[in-house]
């Protein structure tokens, strides 16, 4: 069987293509209808308990479907058959329906919707493969996001024509972003994070970068500077943000700040006692003369709560956009925050969020926001990703390639970089030029004397 078979399969064994997918939609209808009553005489019922209610209702529907099919003389099921079919449901009304099999397929990393029947999963080792449809028309695979969307309890999200976008992270940390409405079809695009209990020393073994990168880079997480870790999409930025928080001390109270939970230390209780995750809420309904939604919680004000919780860092996951001046706020406040942004390399990354900091409004100029940046982020740590193939074998590489210091320059506005490790001939990070303040990181494990020994001979 083929990779993109195996993701044809239902956990019965049936083929997908198999599965009746217009009843399923119409049993997830009734049983979600059944379900919503069901609580509403129970009141609160726990997600376990739900599920079970669920099932239990999920199977009384099919016993259902069957007698009338028998009794109206049309074929049935077998077992097995049954089986898929209830199982397909569940994954409909509590899952990820139709999208459920790719997830759980251990070797997809990215799974790539254009409209219901173009699928393409994008695998561990950089093959991209097409994959099955995951709906019958554009107008379920709609109707399904927008269930998706508003079925969480924690932080449902608006996903119609008037809010036409969608971020949200997934049961299982996988990461889902959406639009439809301003796009010919709809448009998916699902993240799997592969790597969530990862250190440094893994990545070393994995050949993303040397032993003496990664003790530079464990002395400044120790000694609290402040970190951009930049990339492309997929080049495993958030992988790397989680190596780095790995050697945070196991005791420090962290705070972590995302438009959708990806870091997940608050579930590695072994490796960090205490973390308080805060995640944006994105508010429904019309926008307010405040310019925001009912409900809406921004990063900006779960921040300034922070302050009350005896936080030792404050760590800001993804800067876009807004995301920036909280980041700003957290390294100035010198705790030795850590975040990511998308960029072609180190130095770019600097630009990309002066942009990302001047979209706040013309207020924030260009000045502003570079002389604000060049006081806070101490260093830039930039991941290449490339793809090769080679007789019709595919090879993914992930590499730090950049680690540069940043410093104000010596005009008000400006800012001075200094390439401490940069990419060498196999597109690993290698010595640089190492400023002086950075010697200092020897007393947190850097090994200076290896650096001054590997760094190139200065004529």
């Amino acid at each position: 069987m083929t990779t993109t078979d195996s993701t044809r399969h239902t956990a019965s064994g049936i083929a997908a293509q198999d599965i009746d997918w217009p009843l399923v939609a119409q049993l997830r209808a009734r049983a979600s209808s059944q379900l919503s009553d069901a609580v509403g005489q129970h009141g609160t019922l726990s997600k376990r308990a739900q599920e079970e209610l669920g099932r239990s209702i999920i199977l009384a529907l099919l016993e259902a479907e069957v007698a009338d099919r028998i009794d109206s003389g049309l074929p049935t099921w077998n077992l097995l058959q049954q089986q898929a079919i209830a199982r397909a449901v569940f994954d409909a009304l509590f899952r990820l329906g139709r999208l459920q099999p790719l997830v759980d397929h251990d070797d997809v990393e990215n799974i790539m919707i254009d409209g219901f029947d173009n699928v393409i999963l994008e695998m561990s080792d950089g093959r991209r493969v097409q994959g099955p449809p995951v709906a019958d028309s554009n107008g379920e695979l709609i109707e399904f996001l927008s269930f998706l969307a508003s079925r969480s309890e924690a932080n449902a999200r608006e996903f119609s024509e008037a809010n036409p976008t969608l971020d949200m992270r997934l049961d299982g940390g996988s990461r889902l972003a959406a639009s439809a409405w301003v796009c010919p079809r709809p448009q998916v695009n699902i993240r799997r994070h592969r790597l969530v209990e990862v250190s440094l020393e893994d990545l070393v073994l994995l050949g993303m970068l040397t032993p003496l990168a990664s003790s530079f880079l464990i002395a400044a997480v120790r000694a609290r500077k402040s970190i951009v870790v930049s990339g492309a999409q997929g080049a495993g930025k958030t992988t790397l943000v989680r190596a780095l928080c790995a050697e945070i001390d196991e005791w420090e109270p962290i705070g972590t700040f995302e438009t959708e939970l990806e870091l997940f230390l608050h579930e590695l209780r072994h490796r960090h006692h205490m973390v308080r995750s805060w995640e944006h809420r994105p508010g429904t309904g019309e926008i307010g003369p405040n310019g925001r939604r009912p409900g809406e919680f921004t990063l900006d004000q779960a921040l300034s709560a922070s302050h009350r919780y005896n936080l030792s860092r404050q760590i800001v996951g993804e800067v876009r956009g807004s995301e920036v001046w909280p980041m700003i706020k957290a390294m100035e406040s010198g705790t030795g925050s850590i975040s990511t942004t998308h960029a072609s390399d180190a130095v770019a990354a600097i630009r990309k969020l002066v942009t990302c900091a001047m979209e706040a409004g013309p207020h924030v100029t260009a000045e502003l926001a570079t002389t604000k940046l060049a006081a806070t982020i101490d260093l830039i740590v930039h991941v290449d990703m490339s793809t090769t193939r080679t007789d019709g074998q595919t090879t993914r590489t992930r590499r730090v390639a950049e680690i540069v210091a940043v410093a104000p320059g010596e005009q008000a506005t400006g800012y001075a970089t200094t390439h401490v490790f940069a990419a060498g001939p196999d597109g690993v990070a290698v010595p640089g030029v190492l400023p002086d303040e950075y010697r200092r990181l020897a007393r947190f494990g850097f090994d200076l004397t290896g650096y001054l020994a590997d760094r190139p001979e200065v004529t």
